[in-house]
């Protein structure tokens, strides 16, 4: 495979994280998209999860599928999800935008909450794709936490990596929960933290109406912070000993060196609570199946480029364009 990716240039007034970070949540975005078929995935026995598929018209399983997971508290409604499922329809692939567990308005479709460890949730697409439909080309696609679990799923296979899955592309992804709770308490990044705690608060909340013998009400007290709703709510409920324990057991950071299968990455140097220095410790670029590129800028999963077109948004350019190249090796 030959492939190489264009060099990330932001707008001047884009040259920070937080402005980048902001931006990228709250810019406007029209979408050329087709009407999806609405499918669920069963992933456990009494749990599935709800995929947006968008299927070229005429092309039948030998064409390749690009499937987009999203990050802590979106959804396949995230204007990344439909950025990069537009282009990857461009190019030919079916694309399918995907909910993790209880996202996008699912809470009923699962008795769980979810978290970060769930990479079984996506071998269970994986296998439903390939075995059950028949398609020979399927490629995963996962932003911030959803690049935490599309990393795990990758490392956990290693070598044993089904022929189907033919790569994996992962931006800003969360690969050590715990240097990113650490990030989010700074007083800096008081805005992410509160706009994660009210969302994952609310969550649990239809939850516990939803399943009330299963989740309580009140009794934990306040939660201020992602690490106190892991450690109160997250931990307890997977059988984790508290949210470091937890984040431990479900970073992607420890299989890292065990993926085999055709990896992106791409991550900015100034992402305010995906920390850089996380991948300096955990080196990806060491393994020859990574493809690790990080921008100066970018903050998280931002990457608006000052060029026009499809290189306005940059990474989900670099992400259809990554696939294709193995697609036509």
């Amino acid at each position: 495979m030959t492939w190489d990716t264009e060099k990330f240039e932001p707008p001047m007034a884009l040259r920070n994280g937080h402005a980048m970070t902001i931006a990228a949540a709250f810019v406007r975005r029209r979408f050329n998209l087709p009407p999806a078929e609405e499918r669920l995935f069963q992933v456990e026995p009494e749990s599935r999860i709800l995929g947006h598929c968008h299927w070229q018209p005429g092309k039948g399983r030998d064409a390749p599928v690009l499937v987009i997971l999203h990050g802590l508290e979106g959804s396949s409604e995230s204007t990344y999800v439909c950025g990069v499922a537009e282009k990857a329809l461009r190019l030919g692939f079916h694309a399918v935008r995907l909910n993790q567990r209880n996202c996008g308005g699912t809470e009923a479709l699962t008795p769980t909450l979810y978290n970060s460890g769930m990479s079984g949730d996506y071998r269970a697409v994986l296998e439903e794709l390939s075995n059950g439909d028949g398609f020979e080309q399927v490629f995963f696609a996962g932003y911030s936490m959803g690049g935490n679990l599309m990393t795990k799923m990758a490392g956990e296979f290693g070598h044993a990596a089904p022929k189907a899955l033919r790569g994996v592309c992962v931006v800003c992804p969360a690969i050590d929960l715990g240097a990113c709770a650490d990030a989010l308490q700074r007083r800096d990044n008081f805005f992410y933290q509160r706009h994660f705690v009210k969302g994952l608060m609310a969550r649990y909340a239809r939850k516990a109406e939803l399943f009330p013998e299963r989740y309580a009400k009140n009794g934990f007290g306040r939660v201020r912070s992602v690490r106190e709703f892991d450690d109160k709510i997250t931990a307890p409920h997977f059988g984790y000993r508290d949210a470091q324990d937890y984040y431990e057991a479900v970073g992607a950071k420890k299989v890292l060196a065990k993926v085999c299968v055709p990896m992106l990455m791409i991550t900015a140097q100034d992402d305010p609570f995906v920390p850089y220095e996380l991948f300096l410790r955990a080196a990806p670029e060491q393994n020859p199946a990574i493809k690790f590129v990080a921008p100066e800028h970018g903050g998280h999963c931002g990457f608006i480029s000052k060029r026009s077109g499809a290189e306005r948004f940059w990474v989900e350019q670099r992400i259809v364009e990554f696939c294709e190249a193995i697609r036509e090796a």
